[in-house]
């Protein structure tokens, strides 16, 4: 057995689709409650109030989430089937320049024109139609748009982000709630960019440092807008 068969290789773009998604939610939800939160506490409401307001961003976000990535991803996989579509058309009308039409992509990533001409007709007649899609139009199975994956993942994981600050909000006491709730908010930001990063294979103090400073930019900014329409009303 070569040490390919034993050791198969697994490599992470398999993850975009949901990791994309996943993280999107998570931040989002964590970072819009808390911050609807600590607006509505520094403007002096009461537990009852901010709990409220903050139930109604999870539950409005996450629809929000949902809808707006199944929207999203539905057009791309509209235009993915669209091409698809012409270019099975192209291939049933004129195969025999289908297939040059793919030796020239060989040939312009290196292959000698002799074994990219007959790389693509060997793939021709495998599958044609997977040839173009992966190597003429960039679709392939790891890339490719899933709507309705993207929508669950993305509303799941804005509602289990938007949980963290709620959670915070029922137990903290009122003199402290602001502070409690941007500092933990930070702490779950810090470990959702730490966590995706390290998912995707990316560098992590990057990751955490970009997610905390706009996460702590939001929450200060509500924060003001709240003190400063508190104050007036």
């Amino acid at each position: 057995m070569s040490r390919l068969e034993r050791h198969p290789e697994r490599h992470l773009v398999a993850r975009i689709g949901w990791l994309r998604a996943a993280v999107l939610g998570a931040n989002d939800g964590l970072v819009s409650t808390a911050s609807l939160v600590v607006g509505v506490a520094a403007a002096g409401t009461g537990k009852t109030g901010i709990l409220v307001a903050g139930v109604a961003g999870l539950v409005a976000g996450a629809m929000s989430m949902a809808a707006g990535e199944y929207v999203s991803v539905s057009s791309q996989s509209d235009t993915e089937t669209a091409d698809l579509d012409r270019e099975r058309a192209e291939l049933l009308d004129d195969p025999e320049a289908e297939t040059r039409e793919l030796a020239s992509i060989y040939r312009s990533r290196g292959v000698s024109p002799e074994t990219s001409l007959e790389v693509a007709r060997q793939l021709m007649v495998h599958d044609a139609l997977g040839a173009h899609a992966r190597d003429e139009l960039g679709i392939s199975e790891h890339t490719t748009a899933r709507p309705v994956q993207a929508a669950l993942t993305s509303a799941v994981t804005f509602a289990l982000g938007a949980v963290i600050p709620l959670v915070v909000v029922a137990l903290a006491p009122a003199s402290i709630l602001v502070w409690l709730v941007s500092g933990s908010a930070l702490v779950g930001l810090a470990l959702l960019g730490g966590l995706g990063a390290k998912a995707g294979g990316a560098g992590v103090v990057r990751a955490v440092l970009r997610v905390t400073f706009w996460g702590a930019l939001a929450m200060a900014l509500t924060a003001g807008i709240g003190r400063v329409f508190g104050t007036v009303v």
